[in-house]
């Protein structure tokens, strides 16, 4: 059965269109209009091997932030339809990713409870001239809508790119590790509930 969804999500300050493929080959096509947060979808997409489209238009003559919230909101609306009853999937998911010195860590549970813990320390608060207290907005807009238990920790880093970058790449490993098939629970649901 197809993990994919599509999503649409219109506000006074934002329309968004959501497109996820959750057995994908981690393609994405981005349209935000904020292209350092295009940069770090991409790396969700690829090493997630989730497709990934989205086209999202905003009121970014004020700020950056209501597009990407937005866009949290609509891909963890998209991941919570795709992912459909989680029958035979292993349901959770971690990933340690480096970069230089930078070393970050996701751990996910698919649990159907949205919570966030997220202990990220960036060296400068603008990247080019993104605002890196975004990023939290846009965690905890997915986990509240996919229904998903995460926490997003960086070990340590000093280039606030490097940081961010190894925060994505390991959500995209993170969601790979829980999406994936467990040959063992073929049909069953991982929880003693039997329901996430």
């Amino acid at each position: 059965m197809a993990r994919q969804a599509q999503i649409e999500r219109n506000t006074l300050e934002t329309r968004i269109r959501v497109a996820v493929d959750l057995d994908g080959a981690g393609k994405a096509r981005l349209q935000t209009g904020i292209p350092f947060f295009e940069h770090m979808l991409d790396q969700v997409a690829r090493h997630g091997l989730i497709d990934l489209e989205i086209v999202a238009d905003g009121d970014l003559q004020i700020d950056a932030h209501h597009t990407v919230e937005d866009v949290g909101i609509t891909l963890g609306q998209a991941f919570a339809k795709a992912v459909g009853d989680k029958a035979g999937i292993r349901r959770y998911g971690h990933a340690y990713v480096p970069l230089d010195e930078a070393l970050s860590r996701v751990v996910v549970d698919l649990s159907g409870r949205p919570g966030l813990t997220y202990q990220v320390a960036f060296p400068r608060a603008l990247i080019g001239s993104f605002d890196v207290d975004l990023f939290r907005e846009f965690f905890q807009a997915f986990a509240n809508h996919a229904a998903v238990t995460l926490h997003v920790d960086t070990l340590r880093g000093d280039n606030a790119h490097h940081v961010a970058e190894t925060c994505f790449k390991a959500f995209g490993r993170a969601l790979r590790m829980a999406l994936e098939a467990d040959p063992r629970l073929t049909g069953t649901v991982p929880s003693t509930k039997g329901v996430l």
